[in-house]
């Protein structure tokens, strides 16, 4: 069933709809199976955890065999942490776990349009899996978007909305228009933290079925931090894990609305003025879940923190010089670890590809 998180009001799955009639984002009620000694035979894909994920029919299924995505040992000032390589999607980022399953479903659903906004990564993910799908697409991008990422975009034949205005603008331009047309969202759309939510039965699997005691997620609209938690929590409820990591937020200093609202104990999202920020992809100044993100962080006795924008640099360089290119937003995670430096068995996820940045790497670098 589709929950509203708001009013409690439900709805069938089947219903081609993105948020409740009284304006609340939907929540997904769906009783996940885990069977490892089934699961570890099939194809190492995300889509391995099949009776996890809410699609009635695999003839529905938007896949390019995307997900398990490698962990690597990785040793920084002196200790040794786990590195997750979610980069290494066909488009470029983790995103590709979220649009496969919403692309799935708007398949199934029979959706022959969707729109999307984003500050880039989720707008390159719904288009490819759109172009699969042979589903029409619009994206709706901030226009200050990284070249590389509009380029993607267009590549895949979506249409290109530039806004002219920050990532809260446009947002509300798409939401608009998503009135007439099915608003394939990555933050509204319940669909998409069903396939971030494969991030921690990977992990589990990765690890000889045991979980990180830390684990640190870049987090602007929270869709992998979400998900992740939706993950482990499944681990649990299927019997496989009785206590959750504690999961790590990183905001950057510069937009950091989950944070301020955390620390100051309040009870609603506060807008924050947006700075520019080198971590374009958390750069989200009024996240529409806030509330949830702080939820999960009390509940897994974790923490939200930020990096200001030297400390980018420094763990992107860091990450640079032993192999790892990633975009800045990637680097934050590290940078995060970096500044709570936990003791005990840490995870740091890396989220997007390098390329998709090249010129503000290029600056970095010439400039460092």
């Amino acid at each position: 069933m589709l929950v509203c998180n708001a009013c409690g009001k439900k709805y069938p799955l089947s219903e081609p709809i993105w948020h409740c009639e009284c304006g609340g984002v939907l929540d997904i009620e769906f009783k996940s199976e885990l069977n490892f000694d089934i699961i570890k035979k099939r194809p190492p894909n995300m889509w391995r955890y099949r009776q996890a994920i809410p699609i009635d029919n695999d003839h529905n299924i938007v896949s390019f065999n995307e997900g398990f995505t490698p962990i690597v040992n990785y040793s920084v000032n002196q200790k040794e942490i786990f590195l997750k390589l979610d980069y290494l999607f066909p488009t470029g980022s983790y995103k590709d776990r979220g649009a496969s399953i919403l692309i799935s479903k708007a398949n199934e659903l029979g959706i022959k349009k969707v729109i999307e906004d984003s500050s880039g990564n989720a707008g390159c993910a719904i288009a490819a899996y759109c172009a699969k799908a042979k589903i029409e697409c619009e994206i709706y991008v901030p226009k200050d978007t990284s070249l590389a990422k509009l380029t993607q975009v267009k590549a895949y034949g979506a249409k290109l909305n530039i806004i002219e205005g920050n990532r809260l603008q446009t947002a509300q331009k798409a939401l608009e228009d998503a009135n007439s047309v099915y608003y394939a969202s990555h933050t509204y759309n319940p669909f998409f933290y069903q396939g971030t939510k494969t991030l921690a039965f990977e992990i589990f699997e990765q690890l000889d079925f045991s979980v990180p005691d830390y684990l640190f997620i870049p987090t602007g609209n929270g869709t992998l931090f979400i998900g992740a938690y939706l993950g482990f929590t499944d681990l649990a409820d299927n019997g496989y894990i009785d206590k959750l990591p504690k999961l790590i937020a990183i905001q950057s200093q510069n937009c950091a609305p989950i944070f301020k609202q955390y620390k100051e104990n309040l009870k609603t999202s506060q807008r924050v003025t947006e700075l520019h920020t080198l971590a374009e992809g958390i750069a989200i100044n009024e996240p529409l879940r806030a509330n949830q993100i702080i939820d999960i962080v009390k509940k897994t006795h974790g923490d939200i923190l930020t990096v200001n924008e030297q400390e980018i640099k420094d763990a992107l360089i860091k990450l640079s010089l032993d192999g790892f290119y990633v975009e800045p937003t990637s680097a934050s995670s590290l940078a995060g670890f970096l500044k709570y430096k936990p003791t005990t068995k840490s995870l740091v996820v890396l989220t997007g590809f390098g390329l998709k940045s090249n010129e503000k790497i290029q600056h970095i670098v010439e400039n460092y």
